[in-house]
């Protein structure tokens, strides 16, 4: 890879050495590299799980799916919980905040055979969820996030479960470090955590350094979570904190191959340089086609245009581009805008690092109200709190 694609923070990154980064054991299902996509509502459907898998390797979780909405046979539910023909391993994350829910949830899961792993969410910051009691606010609660992980690994049998978490609340209500007990007292296989509490969402610095201490804290694996935005990042990471692999998110929105580099970075080798806009014109058509397929040609497109503004940021030009990205109803009508620019453009050497995805700077953490005066109560927050399908 060509020195100016190394952004100042890895300027001096060494390459792995043979051994130094081990695979990831999941139970039968050997993980390596060590790389997890990120399971994001409205974004790791099939087939983008699909068009990152063509560039690397690692293990690639289904977005957000609700275990009332399984239970009950809720039609986008289940599609969201559906795995193309071709995935192995099937990885799904699964939310909920009822024990009898997701016990049940992950039993049909189980029983039908439809998954290999199963990945807990308890790190959903957005207020439709939170302030019902549910993601991020469930871990507050150590007895119910405690009844809520057994009802799951009690149920899966030999099928691997997992958590994904964050620091806490807010920086007065911190949580991760008991979430990171309550895994290993369960029985997950690992415990992941994003390295920011539910009122940063998305913004400034993911901080390390609690993935770091997570890891002097508990004896099962720990995955870091937060500002993977280049290969030589994931290096960096687990260098720094002990983790045990890295969760890739927003790095890959628009860079599918990203996991071409982190294949690269892991195995000792340079990354080659980012693909010219030609090639990533090409990755856009073909993602396009496969969500047209999977969704139907309005659910599909309407979808791509999202994907379409994350795959040309940073490019030259781009913001008048995205203008018209933005209005296609077809697969002709987006041919056709993309056609006209230069496919030999060249990818910028800062674009790995343009925000994408989820950014919208802090928040003051919606709760149920007096929410935080019974952190010893186990009981299962309000009704509708399960009813949730997509988040975050």
């Amino acid at each position: 890879m060509d020195a100016r694609y190394r952004s100042d923070l890895n300027r001096d990154v060494p390459p792995a050495r043979p051994g130094e980064f081990p695979p990831l054991r999941l139970g039968a299902i050997v993980v390596d590299p060590p790389v997890v996509l990120a399971p994001m509502a409205g974004v790791t459907n099939y087939p983008f799980r699909a068009i990152c898998k063509t560039f690397g390797a690692g293990l690639f979780v289904s977005e957000m799916v609700a275990a009332r909405g399984l239970v009950e046979g809720q039609r986008k539910s289940m599609h969201l919980a559906d795995f193309g023909p071709d995935e192995s391993p099937r990885s799904l994350q699964l939310y909920g905040v009822d024990p009898a829910a997701l016990g049940e949830a992950t039993r049909r899961l189980v029983g039908d055979g439809r998954v290999d792993h199963i990945d807990l969410n308890f790190g959903c910051p957005v207020r439709k969820v939170t302030s019902k009691g549910g993601g991020s606010a469930i871990p507050a609660k150590p007895r119910l996030l405690r009844n809520l992980v057994h009802a799951v690994v009690s149920n899966a049998g030999t099928v691997p479960v997992t958590m994904k978490f964050r620091i806490g609340i807010d920086d007065a209500v911190t949580t991760y470090l008991n979430a990171g007990k309550v895994g290993e007292g369960e029985g997950c296989a690992w415990v992941g955590l994003h390295a920011r509490t539910a009122a940063q969402l998305y913004d400034g610095a993911a901080d390390w350094s609690a993935i770091a201490r997570l890891v002097e804290h508990v004896r099962i694996p720990v995955l870091g979570n937060g500002d993977i935005w280049e290969g030589w990042d994931a290096l960096r990471m687990i260098r720094t904190t002990g983790c045990a692999g890295v969760i890739v998110g927003r790095g890959c929105l628009g860079r599918p191959w990203l996991f071409r580099d982190l294949a690269d970075v892991f195995a000792g080798r340079e990354p080659s340089d980012p693909p010219t806009f030609g090639v990533v014109r090409d990755i856009m058509i073909d993602h396009a086609e496969r969500l047209e397929a999977w969704f139907g040609e309005r659910g599909g497109l309407a979808m791509m245009r999202k994907y379409a503004t994350w795959y040309t940021k940073g490019f030259h030009g781009s913001a008048e581009l995205r203008v018209r990205l933005n209005r296609f109803t077809t697969l002709a009508e987006l041919r056709e805008i993309l056609a006209p620019v230069p496919g030999d453009m060249p990818f910028p050497p800062t674009a790995m690092r343009v925000p994408r995805g989820k950014h919208s700077g802090t928040q003051k953490v919606a709760l149920p109200d007096g929410y935080l005066d019974h952190l010893e109560d186990d009981a299962p927050p309000c009704a509708d709190a399960g009813e949730v399908v997509d988040g975050g």
